[in-house]
Formats: structure tokens, C-alpha cells, sequence
């Protein structure tokens, strides 16, 4: 499996974004664990959070510092493992 494209994301108060994948799975991630963190300390000011930009669907970029893979959100939103996602990674492992 691969994960879906994101075809949606809006940011939200409290630095929560709501995102939509293109398999129709949608919700709320919270990112203000992030706030103040590296790179992440240009989110202090809140207006930099808002800017959000994907393209491609395969993460989400504030900057070209800053951005977070679908994966990562698509796990969170969903709290699946990847090795629930992704299978294959286990069986490859068992063979290595």
C-alpha cells in the first residue's frame, strides 16, 4: 500500500490542521507539540503556521525549512503502524 495524496488541508486554530486524503479519510492533527522546536520555532508566530502550501499531495511545507510527509500525517490522523500500512516492510524484514 501506499499512502493516499493529500487533497486537502486547512489550518485550524490551537495549530491543528484538517486534512482530507484522496482515499476519503479525513480529521483534525494536532502539531502543537512542534510549536518552539527547531525549525518549528518559526511557528511562535502564529501567522507563520497559517501558510501553508502542498503540492503533489505527498506533504505539507511552510518554508523550505519546514514540511511533514503524508505518511507522518496520514499515521497520526489514523493511528495506524506502519506496519499496518505497510506490510511488506515486516515480510522483507523477516527474510533479511
Amino acid at each position: 500500500m501506499s499512502i493516499p495524496s493529500i487533497i486537502k488541508a486547512q489550518p485550524l486554530n490551537d495549530y491543528k490542521i484538517r486534512l482530507e486524503f484522496a482515499d476519503g479519510v479525513t480529521g483534525e492533527v494536532d502539531l502543537s507539540h512542534l510549536v518552539g522546536k527547531g525549525v518549528f520555532a518559526r511557528w511562535n508566530n502564529y501567522e507563520n503556521f497559517k501558510k501553508i502550501s502542498f503540492e503533489g499531495g505527498r506533504w505539507l511545507a511552510w518554508s523550505d525549512d519546514i514540511d511533514i510527509d503524508a505518511d507522518t500525517l496520514y499515521m497520526k490522523l489514523t493511528g495506524k503502524t506502519p506496519d499496518e500500512l505497510f506490510p511488506i516492510l515486516k515480510q522483507d524484514l523477516a527474510y533479511a
